[in-house]
């Protein structure tokens, strides 16, 4: 039975939840979109060491400050439309709520994607998911292939911006949700990018 048979289709979040995949692709990373699990491609090298050290950075500003925030590495965020079938998994989310043990964060305030050339198109189509849930104020997607990225940011009324504000090695990487404020290639000093 090829593996692709494994995989159900048409579950809810809860089922989402409680599903255990088989063995051979139970390490993988899943998403839920619109009812059926979608399997991430692995990371690459320098995915993981810009998801680690942004992970980093900010929990050391976040305690520094004395913030109640704190970041979730890859936690599970239900939209707001669609919820009953849809989980996406970003690379990071920031809550401020206290801890419940959940297995989903129910208000992340920023959420972080580190773009890949395999799933790009997945995860900017994430994006538009991430963007449905009222709490979410900032949304940061962060290069693996050069030190760039894109911040997308809600305006005091609430409504996104139409265009996302477009970072490079030099820019300022503003989380203006949470204070948090760093040069954009600190991200990336222990990446095969570093040099750049």
């Amino acid at each position: 039975m090829s593996n692709a048979a494994c995989v159900p289709h048409c579950m809810t979040v809860a089922d989402f939840q409680d599903w255990v995949p088989e063995t051979a692709l139970a390490e993988r990373r899943w998403n839920l979109v619109d009812g059926e699990p979608i399997c991430m491609a692995p990371t690459s090298e320098n995915h993981g060491a810009i998801q680690s050290e942004a992970a980093y950075l900010i929990t050391q500003y976040l305690r520094t400050a004395g913030s109640p925030c704190r970041v979730i590495t890859a936690p599970g965020v239900i939209p707001r439309v669609r919820s009953i079938s849809n989980e996406r998994i970003p690379d990071l989310g920031i809550t401020c709520s206290l801890a419940t043990g959940a297995r989903a964060i129910t208000d992340p305030v920023v959420l972080i994607e580190i773009l890949s050339p395999s799933n790009e198109a997945q995860t900017r189509a994430n994006v538009w998911a991430y963007a449905t849930i009222p709490s979410v104020m900032e949304i940061l997607l962060l290069s693996s292939t050069s030190i760039s990225g894109e911040l997308l940011r809600r305006n005091s009324l609430g409504h996104w911006a139409d265009d996302p504000l477009m970072l490079d090695a030099g820019s300022q990487a503003h989380l203006a949700s949470i204070g948090c404020s760093t040069l954009l290639r600190d991200f990336y000093v222990t990446t095969s990018l570093a040099a750049q």
